[in-house]
């Protein structure tokens, strides 16, 4: 029988992505079933004036939804220092220059590609969001939850560094995916051309999954 496999469409800056990973190493440990990491930039990037736009009830619930979520989950969580996104407080746009979430969405794609993407954001997003950490960007911080997952902080950024337009392009084939696949939004699991929008839509994948013959390992 072939193994069950699903994407899984994730941003560094999505609070709801951290939130849904533990649920999704679990899934894979646990079961039969592979998931196939593929970062996306968050939509703060692909498109500079959503926040500006947006209704802003918004962003008021999603800041008690999300502290809520993680009180219920029982995960560690703050809103990061830094925010992985910066954004222009005069305009309230988001300009393309940014210092950190490039860098990361690039370094995803590079531990992906290595063999080991989900631990590694599961890693990485624990030390941007649990609020253990201030300065997440700066030490050793990033480099120590990479070697927890496995991997060489200084290798990724020099393979990043060798060909960087690899990596713009594997996320921009990545965002065309998550499109295709019927979202917009992260987190964004999709199977067999079915989409499960948010980590509240968890639950309904694994039912899905059992019916298509989910085994434990």
């Amino acid at each position: 029988m072939v193994m069950q496999s699903f994407d899984l469409f994730w941003s560094f800056r999505s609070p709801y992505s951290y939130l849904l990973l533990p649920r999704v190493v679990e899934l894979v440990e646990r079961h039969d079933v592979a998931c196939t990491v593929r970062i996306v930039y968050p939509i703060a990037v692909r498109q500079a004036d959503f926040f500006r736009q947006v209704d802003p009830l918004w962003a008021m619930y999603l800041v008690k939804d999300t502290y809520r979520t993680a009180e219920f989950l029982k995960l560690p969580y703050r809103w990061p220092k830094p925010d992985p996104v910066q954004m222009d407080p005069a305009t309230r746009l988001y300009p393309p220059d940014q210092p950190h979430i490039h860098r990361l969405s690039h370094l995803g794609i590079a531990a992906t590609e290595a063999g080991n993407g989900l631990q590694f954001i599961r890693e990485i997003s624990h030390t941007i969001w649990s609020g253990t950490v201030d300065d997440w960007h700066e030490g050793d911080h990033l480099a120590e939850a990479a070697a927890r997952a496995g991997l060489d902080l200084a290798a990724l950024d020099a393979a990043i560094a060798a060909n960087p337009d690899h990596y713009r392009a594997a996320i921009e084939a990545n965002q065309d995916a998550q499109r295709a696949s019927g979202h917009y939004g992260v987190p964004l699991m999709a199977l067999d051309g079915e989409p499960f929008f948010g980590q509240d839509r968890f639950d309904q994948l694994v039912w899905r999954l059992q019916q298509k013959g989910l085994q434990p390992r």
